[in-house]
């Protein structure tokens, strides 16, 4: 009789994942939420006037509220992103309708970071070119930017196929230095506000609205846009993109390390 081999069996749990900490989390989330803020501001004020960063605000004041809704619904339904998420509370159909959105928000929202951040890089080197006195230091923005985006976005989509404990580890390096930035331009703008003013920002009164062509779209020519309470839906509007990356909450919250609840507000309040 001969011996049976035997059968080798694995199992497979949560208990064997690398998780991260909130501060990754926190990082993932704000280099989602906070490349928006390279172009937004640019649409709303394309869009509405000076009276811009009012909708901005009032745009990122209800995100506190969309992001306890996410905090909300991933401690309450079974962990999966954001179609299991829906699937569980409100059913299939809403579910794939959720992921669709999802989809067409990062196929929309990428390449337009990628082209922002590409036409701010070349402009500086256009700007350093001319400030050197060296005219061979001069690149075009337009194809400059297209292919910084195209190399961005390569970059990133490998670093995610590995895995997020290894993508957050790059996310996070590029949130300190994306904050030493900031903290270098808060300086530099207090500096130039005490030395040379500053331009109020214009209440949101109708009379500071100035809805552009493209912001009124098929509402152009009626009596629509003259109605406050409609123009200011039309500035909230064109200011919405400001609170993309909310969603990346439901992502990263299966991966984050107990306690997973806490941490997860942690890194929304971050």
């Amino acid at each position: 009789m001969q011996g049976r081999s035997a059968t080798k069996v694995v199992v497979a749990s949560t208990v064997m994942l690398s998780f991260i900490s909130f501060w990754r989390a926190a990082a993932i989330v704000l280099n989602d939420l906070g490349s928006s803020a390279y172009y937004v501001p640019g649409i709303a004020e394309q869009a509405v006037g000076k009276a811009a960063p009012w909708f901005i605000l009032a745009i990122m004041l209800f995100s506190y509220a969309v992001r306890a809704v996410y905090i909300e619904s991933c401690s309450m339904f079974v962990r999966g992103g954001v179609y299991r998420v829906v699937h569980e509370a409100m059913g299939g159909t809403l579910a794939k309708f959720s992921v669709s959105a999802l989809m067409f928000d990062y196929v929309l929202t990428g390449p337009i970071s990628g082209v922002s951040a590409g036409l701010y890089f070349a402009g500086l080197i256009n700007e350093f070119g001319e400030y050197v006195h060296r005219p061979e230091l001069q690149v075009s923005a337009n194809y400059f930017a297209a292919g910084f985006a195209i190399l961005i976005t390569a970059y990133f989509w490998r670093k995610n196929i590995i895995g997020i404990p290894e993508s957050s580890e790059k996310a996070l390096r590029i949130m300190q230095i994306t904050t030493s930035m900031v903290v270098i331009l808060i300086v530099w703008c207090i500096l130039t506000i005490a030395r040379m003013g500053h331009n109020p920002v214009p209440w949101p009164t109708p009379g500071n609205l100035h809805l552009s062509d493209d912001a009124l779209g098929w509402l152009k020519a009626t009596v629509a846009p003259s109605i406050t309470a409609i123009a200011i839906l039309i500035g909230l509007g064109h200011s919405l993109l400001a609170m993309s990356g909310e969603e990346s909450m439901a992502q990263v919250y299966r991966e984050m390390a107990a306690p997973k609840l806490k941490n997860l507000e942690r890194a929304g309040f971050i």
